[in-house]
């Protein structure tokens, strides 16, 4: 094992840590059986939703290929649904027993991963809705426009746990009255995007939300497909504990210059 953050694998070396964050150029799935079970006490995933499928999308006013990388693709329904089954396997063993799971996604896979949570026997909390002010447009005209995703927060289905949920904080920064679980916002910002960008980015101010509402600061918070660390982000603005995995060395690289320059 390593000093700092870079102790919870079993013959892992981290490719980038400290001692509140441990970034890993690994494969998730290989990553996570290699970490020591119950030692998380929070995950958020932002998993492929498998929507490259060569259409068209909007980005800056312009007509673009919807398609992401070889990473977003997936031969069939059953191999994507296999593929959630895994990694939410592997999740529930490194999370601890009061510790909680949210996961992004679209239409495109957010049914799979809601389904996948069920059977790996985790509990769904909330399902929030995640509404954009200004998503892009709908080229094609033939639908309305998509302006949500769904975030999913889910718990260990056993008795004995019992989710932190900060729910006077919640309810005062909703100007004194119960937060609903329809979340209100714009997309990501040029200003989070100034050493490069990922192409399912989140903004800061999503993952600050979810990390005050389930987390005690000094948590440890795991990102099993971290992309460009927005997570870490916000951890290191609310002195949590960060793991990041991503099999992407471009990724891995724009995370430290992220984290670095917070």
């Amino acid at each position: 094992m390593e000093n700092g953050m870079g102790k919870y694998f079993k013959g892992l070396k981290a490719y980038c840590y400290n001692e509140w964050s441990a970034l890993y150029l690994e494969d998730t799935f290989e990553a996570l059986e290699k970490m020591f079970p119950e030692t998380v006490d929070m995950i958020f995933a932002d998993p492929p939703y498998f929507l490259s499928n060569d259409g068209i999308s909007c980005s800056g006013g312009k007509a673009v290929s919807v398609n992401k990388g070889d990473w977003d693709k997936i031969g069939s329904l059953k191999e994507k649904h296999a593929f959630n089954r895994r990694w939410i396997n592997l999740c529930r063993k490194v999370l601890k027993p009061d510790g909680t799971i949210w996961i992004s996604g679209t239409l495109h896979n957010i049914y799979s991963v809601g389904m996948a949570l069920e059977q790996e026997k985790f509990k769904i909390i909330n399902n929030i809705t995640w509404q954009k002010t200004n998503p892009p447009p709908n080229l094609a005209c033939r639908c309305f426009t998509h302006s949500t995703e769904t975030i999913l927060w889910a718990q260990k289905d056993d008795k004995k746990s019992r989710h932190y949920f900060n729910y006077p904080l919640m309810k005062k920064l909703n100007g004194g009255k119960q937060m609903k679980d329809v979340w209100t916002g714009p997309l990501t910002p040029r200003s989070e995007k100034t050493f490069g960008k990922h192409p399912t980015q989140k903004p800061v101010y999503l993952l600050e939300r979810i990390l005050l509402a389930s987390t005690r600061e000094g948590d440890v918070v795991l990102d099993p497909f971290c992309g460009s660390s927005t997570t870490g982000v916000a951890c290191k603005h609310f002195k949590r504990n960060y793991i990041g995995i991503d099999n992407n060395l471009q990724y891995i690289q724009l995370s430290i210059e992220r984290l670095n320059n917070e």
